[in-house]
């Protein structure tokens, strides 16, 4: 959660210690002046521009300046209260490192009863009371609603706004989506709150951008800077597409906006990159094509429901790509489709590689989880997908998303018969020979941890059910597929595994015989 800046630790200069900085800059700007053209002058004249150089600065761009006093109304500081049973009992010290050193507090102890009689002295949160956090929003409509984070606002007992005119005002929490971290707020009672735009195009990586926000609980902060990247995984939740800016955020941006140069929002700040605990130039924004699906979502229903497909995915890699005689690594391969799923009822197969959805592209299994995440149930599909080297197109009907899915696992035993696979580094035994493995595929029961099974991820236990397209009962099936491949030119061969509780492809290259 974005925590606020607690009661007595903020960063206060003193007048006198603005005095002394202003001093030095002064001497500081006095040395800049001298040197080589004008060592010891001190008068007005080594303060005054050159006409060249004065012309030279009016024709510098005017900055932000109108675009912030146009959008920074519409930006709100986000404060909320969680009950302290919601966070973990104990004390949180933030480092300069930014690492947190979690101390825990044993009830009864020296420690408990000290923070019990002083903590609240010193702002720390006390047991059976609220913790106090502070994030920030933006406004999306004159009536009041607001999108924010769904950590800022998450467990929130309670949720107050404070304007960028440093009115307060009461907030409710209309509906969040956890797997994108976006969050929608209502303020009642006005009808001409000042709002901003989602932008209708995503932005250019080089575009500027103006972030927005609460950093520390200052209030209303600019920072600009430029779109870094698009389209980055940073393993938050399973639709990443983030935006990467370099315009400075930090703790307590979260849920603020971050503009382009016409005013209209490019994504919601959500996440930084930072070994120190501060800014160090990598942010992350969720883009606004994903944020105006969920919030609108979230007005109409208070959460979100998702299109389901009901498969296995994984992306196609070069090795991948090679065994299947792809020419690029691109699209999603169905590990396994899902029993009475949609694409189990449209026809998909253990193998076919989803290229495209629509008739647009499938980048990878990524892009296809996000792009079916994002469209409604019993929306209707076409799929193009590539199986055994054909080309076919399959209409699907998608379903809700279930919020729970169990996948059968079928675990091996390490166990017994040895059957050598001298060209992957493998020893596999007939999974029907091995108790608790099944009866289907082939138990591996031995890996050389120098061979190129085991740099593909393989391990004693794993279950190959099929090798090439082919499925495999004992060593000789994998054998003869191996032999196959190889005739046929291939540099790795494909591999139905199942490990533990997931069903994979995995290209394991073929070594010497």
């Amino acid at each position: 959660m974005t925590q606020g800046t607690p009661p007595g630790k903020r960063k206060v200069l003193s007048p006198r210690r603005l005095i002394l900085m202003a001093s030095v800059a002064a001497v500081g700007g006095a040395l800049l002046l001298s040197g080589p053209f004008g060592y010891g002058r001190t008068s007005s004249a080594a303060f005054t521009a050159p006409a060249a150089a004065a012309d030279s600065i009016a024709q510098h761009p005017a900055g932000f300046a109108d675009l912030v006093a146009k959008v920074k109304p519409a930006v709100i500081s986000v404060r909320v209260k969680i009950p302290a049973s919601a966070a973990p009992a104990m004390m949180q010290d933030d480092q300069d490192n930014g690492d947190q050193q979690q101390i825990p507090i044993q009830p009864g102890s020296p420690f408990d009863k000290f923070f019990r009689q002083f903590g609240q002295q010193f702002g720390m949160p006390q047991r059976h009371q609220m913790i106090t956090g502070e994030g920030s929003g933006f406004f999306i409509s004159a009536d009041g609603y607001a999108v924010t984070n769904n950590h800022v606002v998450d467990h929130a007992k309670s949720v107050q706004v404070t304007t960028d005119d440093g009115k307060i005002y009461t907030a409710k929490v209309v509906g969040t989506d956890p797997k994108t971290d976006l969050a929608l707020i209502k303020v009642d009672g006005k009808n001409d709150f000042p709002y901003v735009k989602f932008a209708d195009n995503p932005p250019k990586v080089g575009d500027w951008v103006i972030a927005v926000g609460n950093p520390f609980g200052l209030g209303g902060t600019v920072t600009a800077g430029i779109v870094s990247a698009r389209g980055r995984d940073i393993g938050a939740g399973p639709y990443d597409d983030y935006v990467q800016i370099d315009a400075p955020i930090n703790k307590g941006n979260s849920g603020g906006p971050a503009f382009d140069v016409d005013g209209n929002v490019i994504g919601v700040n959500t996440a930084i990159f930072s070994p120190s605990g501060g800014s160090v130039g990598i942010g992350f924004d969720i883009p606004a094509e994903t944020a105006k699906l969920v919030v609108a979502q979230l007005k109409k229903d208070g959460h979100v429901t998702r299109g389901w497909l009901g498969v296995q995915i994984q992306p196609v890699t070069a090795g991948i790509a090679d065994s299947l005689g792809l020419k690029k690594a691109q699209g999603a391969i169905v590990d396994e489709p899902q029993k009475d799923s949609p694409a189990a009822k449209a026809g998909i197969q253990s193998g076919d590689v989803i290229t495209a959805v629509d008739g647009n592209q499938v980048k990878d299994a990524r892009e296809l989880a996000r792009t079916i995440g994002m469209m409604p149930p019993d929306t209707q599909v076409k799929l193009d997908i590539l199986r055994n080297g054909q080309q076919k197109t399959v209409s699907v009907t998608l379903a809700q998303m279930p919020t729970d899915q169990h996948v059968a696992s079928a675990r091996s035993d390490n166990e017994q018969t040895e059957s050598g696979v001298p060209h992957l580094g493998l020893q596999v035994a007939p999974a029907s020979e091995v108790a608790g493995a099944g009866d289907k595929g082939v138990v591996v029961i031995a890996v050389d941890p120098d061979g190129p099974a085991a740099e593909q991820g393989l391990e004693a236990g794993n279950v190959i059910l099929d090798v090439a397209g082919k499925p495999v009962a004992n060593g000789r099936d994998v054998r003869n597929a191996l032999v196959a491949a190889k005739q046929r030119g291939k540099r790795d061969v494909l591999m139905r595994v199942q490990m533990g509780d997931a069903t994979r492809f995995v290209a394991v290259p073929l070594g010497k015989a």
